[in-house]
Order: structure tokens, then sequence, then C-alpha cells
């Protein structure tokens, strides 16, 4: 296993970290044997750092009885993160780390994050909770030892983010198929030069790297290599990036553990060529061909003067056609923020059309973003995200 180094702390961090959110499930919630069985044989193969969350059903429960049960807790570093989305009151983010805590059987947390910000309004929120101050104090206690946040949203807001606090790290989505989508190269680079760690994830774009590329785009790279799988394609690309510290896999089988851990024993960064990027650089391509509306991510369109997400709208609505509905809804909940009090939702537009002076790819904007509303914010998704907000 090859290691980065944390510059914050020192710490030594496996290349590839083991996500949690995936754990193998049965009828009855999280398969525990499996996952120890997993968990056991990640760590033994040098796998240091484990991300969970207090969202994800029964993912801390589980990881700390594992932990516990093997005596495994000091040989890792532990990731989990405060529910920025449900947290609403003075008290809030104190009572959920503890609950992290009891759920992880733990006295510690080695790297908190604040969970799934979108906007500079959510920093804001934790911020109004005190959150500047339970930092340093948490820090004292000996209950949170780095402190960061995980990001989706624009890659303006994220550097808005960035320097407003003196973060330990960050978690931030990127991969091949656009490395402009949300903070994108941009942020990673930014993050990295004011030494903060980085942590990935998604390096797979939920599996759609792994197992949902076109064939062509398959053929392209079996040809170039016909020795390494989609997956190792799209790991190596993301560890090919000297900024990143970690890349998080999902891996909830011992196939993709021994795929991943030798993607990430063998790929060095800087070590792919110049015909494996032109590789890559042609898969992505093919993915751009399949997608409904041929945006970039360059964020020429950004600012909106009406707070719309464009390039997150038009994410999520080509991945609900390459990845299916409810997946692609899923993106544009978490694109346009529609948990917090500031959201970028497509019906905020008001048809200025300043965007489409400014669009390399002379995209029609108000009209693809009316395409959007009218596939995403349907009479019972209009009633959800009322909810959200109340």
């Amino acid at each position: 296993m090859k290691y980065r180094t944390d510059p914050r702390s020192g710490n030594k961090l496996s290349v590839l970290g083991y996500g949690c959110m995936r754990f193998p499930r049965n009828t009855f919630g999280i398969d525990l044997k499996k996952t120890e069985s997993l968990i056991k044989y990640a760590v033994s193969r040098g796998i240091n750092y484990f991300d969970t969350a207090y969202m994800y059903p029964g993912s801390e429960e589980a990881l700390g009885t594992v932990l516990s049960d093997n005596s495994l807790r000091e040989k890792v570093y532990i990731a989990t993160k405060i529910p920025t989305a449900i947290t609403k009151k003075a008290g809030d983010p104190e009572r959920f780390l503890n609950e992290s805590l009891s759920r992880l059987k733990t006295d510690y947390i080695d790297y908190l994050l604040m969970h799934l910000l979108t906007s500079y309004a959510d920093f804001e929120k934790l911020v109004s909770l005190d959150i500047l101050n339970l930092i340093p104090k948490w820090k004292n206690e000996g209950k949170a030892r780095q402190v960061g946040f995980s990001f989706h949203g624009t890659r303006e807001e994220f550097l808005k983010i960035l320097e407003a606090y003196d973060w330990d790290f960050c978690m931030i989505q990127f991969n091949y198929s656009d490395e402009n989508y949300q903070a994108g190269i941009t942020g990673l680079k930014a993050a990295a030069a004011k030494n903060i760690p980085v942590m990935i994830m998604e390096p797979l774009l939920g599996g759609k790297l792994a197992v949902g590329l076109p064939d062509r785009a398959v053929g392209v790279l079996k040809r170039a290599d016909p020795n390494r799988s989609a997956a190792a394609w799209g790991i190596g690309w993301v560890l090919n990036h000297p900024e990143v510290t970690t890349v998080l896999s999902g891996m909830n089988s011992p196939m993709q553990i021994k795929d991943n851990l030798l993607t990430a024993d063998s790929t060095a960064a800087g070590s792919f060529t110049a015909a494996d990027l032109k590789a890559i650089e042609t898969a992505r391509q093919i993915l751009k061909e399949t997608d409904k509306i041929p945006c970039t991510g360059c964020g020429y369109c950004m600012p909106c003067p009406r707070n719309v997400n464009i390039p997150g709208c038009f994410s999520a609505y080509n991945s609900s056609f390459t990845e299916g509905f409810m997946p692609g809804l899923k993106n544009y909940f978490m694109n346009t923020a529609v948990m917090s009090k500031t959201s970028h939702l497509a019906s905020q537009c008001i048809h200025c059309h300043k965007c489409e002076k400014i669009c390399p790819q002379n995209i029609k904007i108000s009209d693809m973003l009316t395409l959007v509303k009218k596939r995403f914010e349907k009479l019972p998704v209009r009633a959800a995200i009322k909810i959200f907000k109340n």
C-alpha cells in the first residue's frame, strides 16, 4: 500500500480509503459478518482511512463494532461527519458528535467533517450555531483531532468556504468524467496550495465509470491497456494528481478491494503516460456525447444573478438519462441545495439570458433550465422541497 502524508497532522494515510456508505446489506440492514470480513481484509492490506457519516444508516455502528471487536481502532483513522442538513439549533452539533462517538465505540474522531456543505450560506448557518467555538473546544477535549468539510456545490462557493476558516482538510467529488464539476480541479489545487489535504469521493461517479461506461469508451480503454479494468482507470486517474491525499471507494466485495488495491499499489502521482491521458480524454468525450445538454461545467455562466446552479442542474439532468431518474434526482437535490435556506433551483431562472451571451458551448441555457425544471420539479418534488425548507 502506498501512503501520502497529511501535511497538517503528519499522519500517513493510505492512498486508497474505504468509503463506508455501501457496506453489504441483507434483509435486516448491514450484513455485519460480511462487513467484518471486508474491513479485516482491508486493514490487513494496509488500508487505514475509513470514511463514514452520521447520516449513513447503520454504518457508524457497524464500523465501530468491527473495529472494537477485533482490536483495530488504533490501526486506523476514522472519518465521520456532522449532519449539517439536520443541524437546526444550538446544541445540535455537540449532540450529533457525541452520538457518533457512541456509535463508533471510540473516544475520538480522527477526521471530523461538516457534512454536505453546498454553499457559503451553509457555513454561515454553522457559524450561527457557534461552530467556530465548538471546533477548538472539541480539539482541546480530544474528541476531534482534525476538522474539515465535505462539499457538494459550485466552485465559487467552495473557494469561499475554503478561505473562511483554517480547515484541517476537505473532501470533494473528483473524477475524469468532468474535472471541472463542483469544486473540480480548481478547488483541488486551491486546497493543496493552502497545504490542506484533500480526500476524494465518487472517483467512479457512483460506479458509472466502472460498470456504466458506453461500449465505445470501454473499447478505447481496453485498447490502451487490456489488463487495466475500467475501475482501475478511474481510480488511477485520480491518484495521478499529486494534490490528492486519499481516494475513497465504497467497496462491498473482496474482488473490488483486490482490484482497487492493485491500482493503489501501482499508481504514483504523475505516473500516467501521454497515451494514458489521451485514452482518458477520448473516453471522456464519448461520455459527453451521451449527455442531453453539452455542458462542460466550465463555470463561465456563473454566478447566476438568481443563484441558479446552472452546471449542477445540467449535470443532474444528464445523469438522470445515463444513470436513471432517481440517481439524477438525488444529484439535483444535492446540486441545488434544497435542504438549505439558499437554494439553487432551475425554477429560479428568470430568463434574463445573461449567461447565454458568455457560454462557450452556445447552449440556450434558459430553455434548458426549463427542461430541467419540468423533469425534476413536478408536484411531488415541489412538495418535498417545501418540506425540506421548513
